[in-house]
């Protein structure tokens, strides 16, 4: 196979050819299973005195010095493909550990928010059970704005104050001539406010009471009350 023209030549020094250990010294082999570039005729002759040729050994002990290189090649492969494969690992496990943390300051955002929107629900309900305001026979708007930013938390006023201007532009009097809904907040019917107060058709307060309520209970805050409105124009 490789006679003639001396290619593949492996050093044997410290090596016995004729030993049944061949393989255990191959340490010192070089380019067995791919072959190293062939070297002129005057390097062979330099290079005799201490170099056996695969071909000039057994046949048995051939086999196994180029078992044992091909067993050497692919062990470095080996180790290579478990370097690769434990960067990517590493790199997956980042992501993870970034996705997670992200997902975790959403949450803990959202709570926040939750739980701010309670606390504002909280001290409105408050504002607006202590709130007393002298009735009078009629209102003006600024009049009714004033009770209502004294019943509303000052962090939900705007949004609360939003819904009014397009409900009913504060005429707690306003009729929807269609519908019959009334008031500031165009209940539906207007008798439902009389949960607040049997004055509910002539009193502002009594409509702002119910109105706050009214978000609070189905949206949790006038903001999100107001959140809805602008994705669907009713709330």
């Amino acid at each position: 196979m490789l006679e003639g023209n001396r290619v593949s030549r492996i050093s044997v020094r410290g090596f016995a050819v004729a030993s049944a250990t061949a393989v255990t010294a191959v340490g010192s082999v070089v380019g067995v299973a791919s072959g190293s570039v062939a070297q002129p005729n005057n390097d062979a002759e330099a290079t005799a005195a201490d170099t056996t040729l695969l071909a000039d050994l057994p046949a048995g002990q051939q086999a196994q010095v180029q078992t044992a290189s091909l067993t050497q090649q692919a062990d470095a492969v080996a180790i290579q493909a478990d370097a690769s494969a434990k960067k990517d690992a590493e790199q997956a496990a980042r992501v993870a550990a970034a996705k997670t943390a992200e997902a975790k300051k959403a949450q803990a955002e959202k709570a926040a928010k939750e739980a701010k929107a309670r606390a504002d629900a909280k001290e409105a309900a408050s504002r607006s059970s202590a709130s007393s305001f002298p009735v009078q026979s009629s209102y003006t708007v600024a009049q009714i704005q004033a009770m209502a930013q004294q019943m509303v938390a000052g962090g939900q006023f705007q949004c609360f104050s939003n819904i009014v201007d397009h409900e009913s532009s504060w005429n707690y009097q306003a009729v929807n001539a269609s519908s019959g809904a009334y008031g500031l907040f165009q209940a539906l019917p207007g008798s439902k406010m009389s949960s607040a107060g049997a004055d509910w058709q002539t009193n502002p307060a009594t409509q702002i009471k119910w109105g706050l309520n009214y978000m609070n209970s189905r949206y949790g805050s006038p903001c999100q009350a107001w959140s809805f409105w602008q994705a669907n124009h009713w709330y």
